[in-house]
């Protein structure tokens, strides 16, 4: 199943974890619903809770696409290299046995034969890119994935890992953390995981037509949610202008902020897939509200200008 140009994707990262099953299957009933069909999940979510392993979420999807009878109508996307070794709390990491015996492992919580889009979560410098490189396009030859991704990744590592692909099935999609608010690079970001989008990722992806998955869209509810507040990443002179832009325009449009944070990053000539999770039903009726709003050129200049 193609992805759509425009669409909101749906994080799976607290399903069987934080969010219980029921509600977890209620939101994707929501989700699927209001015409989303994009589900995003990883082999590592979310071990670091107390009581974890990492299988929680795509056991929970599995479950549901099993108790729903719907595969063919979801784009599925799953990810390795991120989850600790046993008894360790190192990442398991990309070597081409890593990467095979994942995905394997992957498909058996899923349910399912074959994912849509299968990730590299993180770098792994120690393991030769040629490597992980060739066992990533062995699973596309395999049958096993449909289109492979890089997250996290340094641009400049994208790019050398397309160019070693040659021929051979290779990265076409780009996942990082990106969002309205811009952030500081002297400040560490709320996971040390994480890889903001650059404006040389934005670059790179245009000229090679790759569409940036952008996690962390809503700063995990630090927009609209003072007990959670904006990430100290984003405190610089040019986040309140930038914020009153958001306040504005919503008022604008009737809508709230989070929606217009997505209309923003849906609406550019950039293509950009908003990665938003949820943990109620309401939430996801909300951002989906997100995909039927439209920003005027006035406004679209307004929220681009503020804080420059």
């Amino acid at each position: 199943m193609a992805i759509p140009q425009r669409t909101v994707v749906l994080g799976a990262l607290p399903f069987g974890t934080g969010v219980d099953e029921a509600t977890s299957f209620a939101i994707l009933d929501r989700f699927t619903e209001l015409g989303g069909t994009v589900v995003d999940t990883a082999n590592n979510y979310a071990y670091w809770l107390d009581g974890a392993t990492g299988d929680e979420s795509e056991v929970t999807v599995g479950r549901w696409l099993a108790a729903r009878g719907n595969r063919d109508s979801v784009v599925l996307s799953t990810k390795c290299g991120a989850r600790p070794r046993p008894g360790t709390d190192e990442w398991e990491g990309l070597s081409e046995k890593v990467v095979k015996t994942a995905l394997d492992d992957s498909l058996a919580r899923l349910g399912t034969d074959r994912v849509d889009v299968f990730w590299a979560h993180v770098e792994d410098r120690a393991v030769p890119l040629e490597e992980t490189v060739g066992a990533l396009a062995d699973l596309v030859d395999d049958g096993k994935a449909g289109e492979l991704g890089a997250s996290n990744h340094a641009a400049w590592r994208v790019e050398r890992a397309r160019a070693l692909a040659g021929e051979r099935p290779r990265y076409t999609h780009l996942q990082n953390r990106h969002s309205y608010l811009l952030p500081r690079f002297d400040k560490a970001l709320p996971s040390t995981a994480h890889v903001h989008v650059t404006r040389e990722h934005l670059d790179y992806a245009r000229s090679e037509q790759l569409p940036v998955w952008a996690y962390s869209s809503l700063l995990s509810g630090g927009y609209t949610r003072p007990e959670i507040g904006i990430p100290d990443a984003y405190d610089h002179p040019g986040t309140p202008p930038r914020l009153a832009a958001l306040d504005e325009t919503a008022r604008e449009l009737g809508a709230t902020v989070n929606q217009v944070v997505l209309a923003w990053l849906l609406g550019g000539e950039q293509r950009i897939l908003p990665i938003v999770g949820a943990s109620r039903v309401e939430q996801i009726e909300e951002v989906m509200g997100a995909l039927t709003l439209t920003l005027d050129p006035e406004q679209r200049r307004r929220l681009d200008e503020a804080g420059a």
